[in-house]
């Protein structure tokens, strides 16, 4: 599979994904685009339930279905629908093309097996490789990931790593095939604020020296202000808000984008109580009508809560557009003058 210049290593298009429960159908994802190009990181934000993990699985064909189904939409890897793709051809894409870092390692990693003979399953699976060799290829994964004394912790089981160790052996298994993009869910989950830049700064400098596409999944601002190119705020399965990272964090054009960063400590504010959006996210079975935000939005009106806007182009005050900006938002020139 080659890939034509200029197109994006992954185009995802219009997907939606529902869930059929015996409440009824809860809309989980809809109409979700995003593109990611080569050595591009794009960060996908929003509250749990936003819809970014399940888009995130969606890409890698590991949702069950049922009760999960996919309607409509194109996943477009290299300008091939993987949709429609056999599960051969989509299972050489996982693990080999996409690989997939998850938030939890511990559960993730089997923990009656080493933690090298997980990463040379990899080889000896896609690779043919023997013990021996996949052994060896284990030891130097680890050492790009910068675990001390890899060659005599090969053999140690998950649970003989701290948290952040084995984050770092989640990232060397996403790693050992050198695919063409990590898709990273919520890698610093439950990892203290020092160990969650450590992490970071590992995917930000492996990302750039292998060339990947990498989409990392967070629910939080603060971790991605350094390492993402651009920015997807995701809101009850819908995109929101788009824009290239230091747009976003200047300037808002979204009131929930504005409730994120509004959330985030301050060094400046010490002692005084911190923001929080009001309400909580809506319920996938009853998304209400309109602007699904509407509800806990402090600058919504009648027409918020009849009509869902669509993901509208940002234009400049000379009315020139944005590049790469975009807000599903009615009033998303107000709310960006509110800075």
């Amino acid at each position: 599979m080659t890939t034509i210049v200029g197109m994006p290593l992954l185009d995802v298009r219009d997907l939606h994904v529902e869930f059929v429960t015996r409440d009824g159908v809860a809309k989980a994802v809809n109409g979700v685009n995003y593109r990611v190009s080569a050595g591009e990181t794009l960060a996908v934000l929003g509250e749990s339930g936003s819809g970014k993990s399940v888009t995130a699985q969606a890409i890698m064909g590991i949702l069950d279905m049922p009760p999960a189904r996919i309607p409509k939409g194109q996943i477009l890897f290299k300008g091939e629908d993987m949709l429609t793709m056999g599960k051969d051809a989509r299972r050489k894409i996982r693990g080999q093309k996409i690989a997939m870092i998850f938030q939890d390692a511990l559960s993730s990693l089997n923990p009656v097996l080493s933690v090298g003979y997980q990463l040379g399953e990899m080889f000896r699976a896609h690779r043919g490789a023997s013990h021996k060799d996949a052994k060896a290829k284990a030891v130097e994964l680890m050492d790009r990931v910068r675990i001390p004394a890899a060659a005599q912790r090969v053999n140690d089981y998950p649970h003989q790593f701290s948290g952040g160790m084995r984050q770092r052996i989640m990232i060397a298994m996403a790693l050992a095939l050198e695919p063409d993009l990590i898709i990273a869910d919520e890698p610093t989950t439950a990892l203290d604020v020092t160990v969650q830049a450590q992490v970071m700064d590992l995917l930000a400098e492996l990302q750039a020296e292998y060339h990947m596409g990498l989409i990392l999944i967070t629910h939080d601002l603060g971790v991605v202000a350094d390492v993402a190119d651009k920015i997807a705020v995701m809101y009850a399965g819908q995109i929101v808000e788009t824009a290239p990272v230091h747009d976003l964090y200047a300037a808002p054009a979204h009131p929930y984008t504005r409730g994120l960063l509004d959330s985030i400590p301050r060094l400046d504010q010490k002692g005084q109580e911190l923001f929080a959006i009001k309400g909580l996210p809506p319920n996938l079975l009853r998304i209400p009508p309109g602007c699904p935000f509407n509800p806990r939005c402090p600058r919504a009106q009648d027409i918020c809560r009849r009509t869902d806007p669509p993901l509208t182009q940002v234009v400049a005050d000379d009315g020139e557009p944005v590049l790469g900006r975009a807000s599903a938002c009615h009033f998303w020139k107000e709310t960006l003058r509110d800075d």
